[in-house]
């Protein structure tokens, strides 16, 4: 399908972001992130700027920027976007994943949702402030990092440990999954994500006797580690509010006239959005890998089993306890992975700046902070006492699927969407 001529900047960065495939199966698994990061230097470069880069591991390429403002006494603020993305399936999806198509107002492939498109209006919304000869109010730090997908082992923790002058000056940070508009009963709403749950991946390993295969054989780690992981992967964890969560449940059931006492009939008035609302409001244990045998005959003396954990913040010790319980004792719980929650005060100028940065572009729709189920390499920067919120502003349609899409088939953003984020970002950094 053919592309209009003259396609708004941020949609053409978003695409040709998507065309760079950076894919991270995790583990050290990786297409490396140096074309990306240097597509990227090469755009910053182009406007006067000098972007330095960091790559402790090699093809995972992280680079970062410090753009004056006009009032540099005032503390930094920093954009951050990671460059890579999680695998996609091509036969799953009806476009190439990395074509970057442009089809039905939208732009598709994998990281239009999760974060090419957010990386993209980041540059897009610097790039027209600084083409127009301005400054943003404040130092702006551009850091886009490598290995988000894992958790930042290779990216932004290392770039943290390594690279803490890129941040100097800095107290507060803006970066994906916030600022995007959902449903609620017939009006809308943005939600402004100020806080991410803990994050433990875990290995459940079993073991038995290894044996032939027509064997009556009752020691089998198959059976045991399956067993395991059923019972871990329906067990349904209560609801648990916390400051944020509270405020996310109240503000969705004063919009649509829900009985705040029942957060998940609240979250079920947000239309595509529920399925990700409800899983702010308690911890999520779900089975994602199974590995076990080398041969249909054979008995394997071993299995494993690989579970994305993500906890209320400061929930994790807890949590681990009682997945043991679930599990049972002959089962080995290994963390493989683990990382912080945040949570931060809806509250103070720059939550003030990007509600107010939304208002102006969507008058009369109100801003509701919510806790982001996953994680964002926000968490690295908190260690050096940078405050993250979630901001990528963008107006979408009511019966998108958006938040399902990160991770999943088929992601597409609508152009439009984006053209919006774009507005509202330079808004942002030309007055906060």
């Amino acid at each position: 399908m053919s592309e209009p001529d003259e396609l708004p900047e941020v949609v053409r960065l978003a695409r040709d972001l998507i065309r760079i495939d950076t894919t991270n199966w995790g583990e050290g698994r990786s297409a490396g992130e140096r074309e990306a990061a240097e597509y990227v230097g090469s755009y910053l470069e182009s406007l006067g700027l000098a972007p330095e880069y960091y790559e402790p591991v090699p093809r995972r390429t992280n680079l970062s920027v410090r753009i004056p403002g006009r009032d540099r006494d005032k503390p930094a603020l920093v954009l951050h976007g990671h460059l890579d993305v999680v695998p996609a399936v091509a036969e799953d999806w009806s476009v190439d994943p990395f074509g970057g198509e442009i089809r039905d107002g939208m732009l598709w492939g994998r990281g239009a949702v999760d974060m090419k498109d957010m990386d993209a209006m980041i540059l897009a919304s610097v790039g027209s402030l600084l083409r127009a000869g301005e400054q943003p109010a404040r130092d702006l730090i551009l850091t886009f990092f490598a290995d988000e997908e894992n958790g930042g082992v290779e990216g932004s923790q290392l770039v943290v440990r390594d690279r803490p002058d890129w941040f100097a000056g800095a107290t507060e940070a803006i970066s994906e999954v916030g600022g995007y508009s959902i449903p609620v009963g017939d009006r809308r709403a943005y939600l402004l994500q100020v806080g991410e749950k803990a994050l433990v991946w875990l290995r459940l390993r079993a073991r038995g006797v290894a044996g032939h295969g027509s064997r009556f054989h009752p020691d089998n780690a198959v059976t045991r580690l399956a067993e395991a992981v059923a019972a871990l992967g329906r067990t349904s964890w209560p609801v648990a509010l916390t400051d944020t969560t509270r405020q996310t449940v109240a503000g969705l059931a004063a919009l649509c006239g829900a009985d705040a006492s029942d957060p998940d009939a609240v979250a079920d008035r947000t239309g595509p959005a529920a399925g990700f609302l409800r899983s702010t409001l308690r911890t999520t244990t779900n089975p994602t890998g199974l590995t076990a045998g080398y041969k249909h005959n054979v008995i394997p003396d071993a299995a494993v089993a690989t579970i994305d954990v993500r906890t209320l913040p400061g929930r994790e010790d807890e949590v681990l306890a009682e997945i043991q319980r679930i599990v049972g004792d002959d089962i080995v719980v290994d963390v493989s992975h683990r990382d912080i929650g945040l949570e931060t005060p809806f509250a103070g100028p720059l939550v003030e700046a990007m509600v107010g940065a939304l208002e102006s572009h969507d008058p009369g729709v109100p801003v509701i902070p919510y806790l982001m189920g996953g994680g964002t390499d926000n968490k690295a920067l908190a260690e050096l006492g940078i405050a993250g919120y979630g901001f990528a502003p963008l107006r979408l349609p009511r019966d998108l699927d958006f938040t399902g899409m990160f991770h999943g088939v088929d992601e597409r953003v609508p152009l439009d969407a984006l053209t919006f984020g774009q507005r509202v970002l330079t808004d942002l950094i030309r007055t906060y």
